[in-house]
């Protein structure tokens, strides 16, 4: 029977080798975060993409792991994510770093999260219905970006909010054909340092949208 460590092997043998970004992994039960249907149940704990309504699903456990491991993230930062899902990707945020504010456009997919969330003993998560273009300024600046969900380019609000050295990573595209790209604020402004790899997600929903 498969368990939450099969993820782990997937994602090592897609050549994650981050011990922290691993050991988040091994902490955070997939298992969860996704529908209680037998279907959702049976895919938890497979590398794959698993429904969980209003037309999205979660992303692949071990793309997501290359995203974190990507950042580089270190126990003081502070994070953004946009698109919470069922808040998986948010459990292994809130593993690797000081504190994750996440936010979610569909407010059934939010309160689902923040119930999971709880389920998993997480505290240093603020979770947020709102437009995941525009952020949350509230809180910003973050030294941590990811999205989970396409956008054209890099939203402007997204921009502002990050610290200088802070890093980002989006998947840039029309929705569905995407480049998941790893950006850093320098001093000369917002750098792209490096594709990560083609992927397909959901487009982003809001003024910032495909």
């Amino acid at each position: 029977m498969l368990d939450n460590s099969d993820l782990v092997r997937a994602a090592v043998s897609k050549g994650v080798r981050s011990r922290a970004v691993i050991d988040a992994m091994r902490s955070v039960d997939r298992r969860l975060f996704v529908g209680t249907d037998s279907r959702s149940q049976e895919l938890a704990y497979q590398d794959v993409p698993v429904p969980i309504g209003e037309n999205q699903t979660t992303s692949q456990p071990s793309l997501i792991a290359a995203m974190l491991e990507a950042l580089a993230i270190q126990p003081t930062d502070h994070a953004l994510e946009i698109g919470t899902g069922f808040g998986y990707q948010t459990a292994l945020l809130c593993r690797l770093c000081r504190t994750v504010v996440s936010v979610e456009h569909r407010a059934g997919l939010l309160e689902q999260a923040a119930r999971n969330l709880h389920a998993c003993g997480i505290e240093n998560a603020l979770v947020y219905q709102g437009d995941g273009g525009r952020g949350m300024p509230e809180h910003a600046p973050y030294t941590v970006i990811i999205g989970s969900a396409a956008t054209p380019s890099v939203p402007q609000p997204l921009y502002e909010q990050l610290s200088q050295g802070g890093r980002m990573i989006l998947p840039i595209g029309p929705g569905g054909h995407e480049q998941v790209i790893l950006y850093e604020q320098r001093e000369t402004g917002l750098a792209a340092v490096r594709t990560l790899t083609a992927a397909r997600y959901v487009p982003m929903v809001g003024d910032y949208g495909v």
